[in-house]
């Protein structure tokens, strides 16, 4: 039914519906291929905020080596897709889950998160009784505190439980400095994120010097990839979101160099007052906690307040001229939240529609 639409201008289509600038999206993912190809490192960009094989294969042409993933649901929307290398970039726990990495290991390649020998084992049974072999990423605490393994010896001496383990064999470590984002100081979270680096990269070599091949250390997340990519030792970035460049990424984290290329398409149902205008695109259409959407190209215009189905707009200037039926572009404060309320993307090259992708990864929550 929505292939039907294709070639249609962006006026002609009913709204809310999530809208990619295709030109900017593509120049983006260039962008941040290139960044990484220049210092050397590898891009295996998480797929979070997209959910969406085409995107990631996108991705891939332009240099990436795979893709990171939440979960094994999500994992196996990818391989599907033809997506072998896969990083499942968290903790996979319960029977089910540990038979479901096995299978996926005949046709595929996934590389799985843990913090514990209580993760590993079951899953190394698992892959022995499959005849499968999976390959196991450690994942180190680096200061997020959320979860890792102490880095040092607790970090080796995982290391070297894995490599006794027949069914998995360790692929590599990473650790995350997402709590590193959102500093305001550029040379102090430059210091930082350098420090949380070469915490995991000492850890790294503590395996390797233990005689344990360990090819991958995997770090690097949107709102840190510009500073974590020069880093010494670190062989792959995980940063994703910039394809999309939210103003979470460049508002509060000093993303640079990318534009926005995501957008929620509204139409104004409501104009109760001269200074006020009402959406139809609340919380069901957009995530607002992290960072307040931004009203694209009409000055004077302000998101000021979102419920479930209505957005409210402070208007000054020109932008009172707005009238009951005219139809605006939010920029969504943060894509990781918002994609997953739609079940498809609208690819336009500049007012045409060229393309409409299901969004396969929403609800794969296992």
């Amino acid at each position: 039914m929505t292939q039907s639409l294709i070639g249609v201008s962006k006026q002609e289509l009913d709204t809310p519906i999530l809208c990619i600038d295709l030109d900017v999206m593509e120049s983006n993912i260039q962008k941040m291929a290139s960044f990484m190809q220049e210092r050397g490192k590898q891009w295996r960009p998480h797929q979070k905020c997209h959910k969406t094989p085409a995107i990631a294969l996108k991705q891939m042409e332009a240099g990436a080596i795979g893709v990171t993933c939440a979960k094994i649901s999500d994992a196996e929307v990818f391989a599907a897709s033809g997506i072998k290398d896969i990083l499942v970039a968290n903790m996979i726990v319960g029977q089910r889950k540990v038979e479901r990495v096995a299978s996926l290991c005949r046709w595929a390649d996934p590389m799985i998160c843990c913090d514990h020998y209580a993760q590993v084992e079951p899953l190394a049974a698992a892959c022995r009784a499959a005849g499968v072999t999976c390959r196991m990423m450690i994942e180190v605490n680096i200061g997020l505190d959320r979860v890792g393994i102490n880095p040092g010896r607790d970090t080796l001496e995982l290391a070297q439980a894995i490599d006794k383990l027949d069914g998995v064999y360790l692929g590599g470590i990473m650790g995350y400095e997402g709590h590193l984002l959102k500093m305001d100081n550029m040379e102090v979270k430059h210091t930082a994120i350098n420090e949380a680096m070469g915490v995991l990269v000492d850890s790294h070599q503590r395996i390797l010097d233990s005689g344990i091949e360990c090819p991958v250390v995997s770090a690097g997340g949107t709102g840190s990839y510009q500073i974590t990519s020069d880093c010494p030792g670190i062989t792959e970035l995980q940063a994703g979101g910039g394809i999309f460049a939210d103003p979470l990424y460049q508002t509060d984290c000093d993303l640079t160099g990318l534009d926005y290329s995501l957008s929620v398409w509204a139409t104004v149902v409501s104009r109760p007052a001269k200074e006020r205008a009402i959406l139809d695109s609340g919380r069901k259409s957009h995530f607002p906690d992290f960072h307040m959407p931004i009203v694209k190209g009409i000055e004077g215009a302000e998101v000021t307040a979102v419920s479930a189905e209505h957005c409210t707009l402070n208007l000054s200037g020109a932008a009172q001229d707005l009238q009951i039926g005219d139809k605006i572009e939010l920029i969504p404060g943060y894509a990781d939240f918002t994609t997953i309320l739609h079940e498809n993307f609208y690819g336009f090259r500049g007012d045409r529609l060229e393309t409409v992708w299901p969004i396969q990864g929403r609800g794969k929550l296992q």
